[in-house]
């Protein structure tokens, strides 16, 4: 069979492959789009972002419910239908799919549905159950994502010890769950299975969780997970576990003692590794780092000219909204039109109880890094908006460079963090002062307010706090 020929051949229909496809065609480049599964989308779709909001939303119903209690109105206690909850959220992932597709068909570009092998630098297999197709390209853009890291100390073959991908199928709930790994997707399912009813512990090697947060932000997600789940253990190390009939029974180092116990289910949330396997990849002159991520330069361009790679595979941050924005640089430059992932400031969300958000520099890294930078902070307990719907548990946060004024750093812990932190990413985009924040009128009441007040607080006149002066 004759190559198809195509300016541009994307590998990967993830939130970063899509993107970079629909980006190429708007400008009018030529493009395939190749994605193994059926279904465009990706991990983020199917298996990561939306199913897991999707339940933290439907489970923190059921928190909702008993809280309202105190506010004098009373629910019955929630009976869970896992068939119900399991459809619905499938409808959730078929209707985005579904939307991504239709996109994909008005821009008029070519899905093709297969697993993608590069031949070289110019000619991409695509294994089709029509049979094997050939693309022969001008460039191409490797958007793969990552697989959930599977530790051989944890890969027993048995589905009692799960990934995230198991686990967001909820096919059931567990009595007792070990959540081993307290990042964000150790966080955020062991808050959803904890809400559903199973008795969690949480392990995590080191001696705090969400390590990328500055801890004062993450000690309110912390002191909110000790009561949801059974028990979090830090600076505790896995040593074996095997199959024991119907349960898992965990050994582990913890507090200078071995524990031996039984649970129901494992879920292994100790990370991601980049999807680069059987892609060919090393029949061209691409090359990696040693964990595994494909080496690119500012253009997103490997060291094969012909080839770009961005999101998960390239390492750095795994968010899809960094994935978006390098499908964005890497097109451009294969269009002609100078770009760069340079400056770039990309939040980070953690969407556990109470949520939990960043931008720019943190006050740990500013330390590490010698940056002089002077901290400001406003309760949620000053509030309006948070006391009115008992959600006091959060803190706004600000960096700010003592001398120019700028804002270098934002973080937010709260009801609703993963909303407000975009304000803060277009400061520092824009290289806003404190002053240019303060001076912003905010609607009263708002939980944006807490990023006017926090600013204000740096010139020492917040209204709903108390602070000192600045000299």
């Amino acid at each position: 069979m004759e190559p198809v020929r195509s300016e541009l051949v994307v590998v990967g229909g993830g939130p970063g492959g899509y993107a970079a496809a629909f980006y190429a065609a708007d400008l009018g480049i030529e493009v395939i789009l190749v994605e193994r599964e059926n279904k465009l989308g990706g991990v983020c779709l199917h298996r990561g972002c939306i199913p897991s909001k999707a339940l933290l939303h439907a489970t923190h119903q059921i928190v909702a419910a008993a809280e309202s209690a105190q506010r004098g109105i009373k629910f019955e206690p929630p009976a869970i239908d896992l068939p119900a909850l399991r459809a619905w959220k499938d409808s959730v992932l078929e209707k985005l799919a579904g939307g991504v597709m239709w996109l994909a068909n008005k821009r008029g570009v070519q899905v093709m549905h297969g697993r993608a092998y590069f031949e070289d630098s110019q000619t991409l297999r695509v294994e089709t159950v029509q049979g094997q197709r050939f693309i022969r390209f001008d460039h191409a853009i490797v958007a793969a994502g990552s697989v959930p890291a599977m530790p051989k100390l944890f890969d027993l073959g048995n589905p009692r010890v799960m990934t995230s991908d198991e686990a967001l199928a909820v096919q059931e709930v567990p009595d007792t769950l070990l959540v081993v790994g307290g990042g964000y997707i150790g966080m955020e399912l062991g808050t959803v299975y904890a809400r559903l009813g199973s008795k969690v512990v949480l392990v995590e090697m080191l001696d705090r969780l969400l390590a990328g947060a500055d801890p004062d932000l993450a000690a309110f997600v912390v002191a909110n997970a000790k009561k949801a789940f059974k028990e979090i253990r830090l600076a505790t190390r896995v040593t074996h576990i095997a199959t024991a009939g119907k349960h898992i029974k965990v050994k582990m180092l913890y507090a200078n003692s071995e524990l031996e116990e039984l649970y129901d289910r494992v879920l292994v949330a100790v990370g991601r590794v980049p999807n680069t396997d059987d892609l060919g990849l090393e029949n061209t002159k691409v090359t990696f780092d040693e964990k595994g991520f494909v080496k690119v330069n500012a253009h997103q361009q490997t060291d094969d000219p012909r080839i770009f790679a961005i999101g998960d595979v390239v390492g750095g941050m795994m968010l899809a909204h960094k994935a978006h924005r390098e499908a964005r640089v890497a097109v451009e430059v294969i269009h002609g039109t100078p770009s760069a992932f340079e400056n770039v400031v990309i939040p980070a969300v953690v969407y556990t109880d109470p949520e939990l958000a960043w931008c720019g520099l943190t006050e740990a890294e500013a330390h590490a890094r010698g940056i002089r930078c002077e901290v400001t902070k406003f309760p949620w307990s000053a509030s309006g908006r948070a006391v009115s719907f008992d959600r006091t548990d959060g803190m706004t946060k600000m960096l700010v460079d003592p001398e120019t004024e700028r804002v270098l750093g934002v973080g937010i812990v709260g009801t609703g963090a993963g909303e407000l932190i975009s304000e803060a990413v277009l400061a520092l985009e824009m290289g806003a002062t404190a002053a240019d924040i303060a001076l912003t009128v905010h609607p009263h009441p708002t939980l944006s307010e807490t990023l006017m007040e926090c600013a204000e607080a740096f010139y020492g006149y917040a209204t709903h706090t108390l602070t000192r002066k600045r000299a």
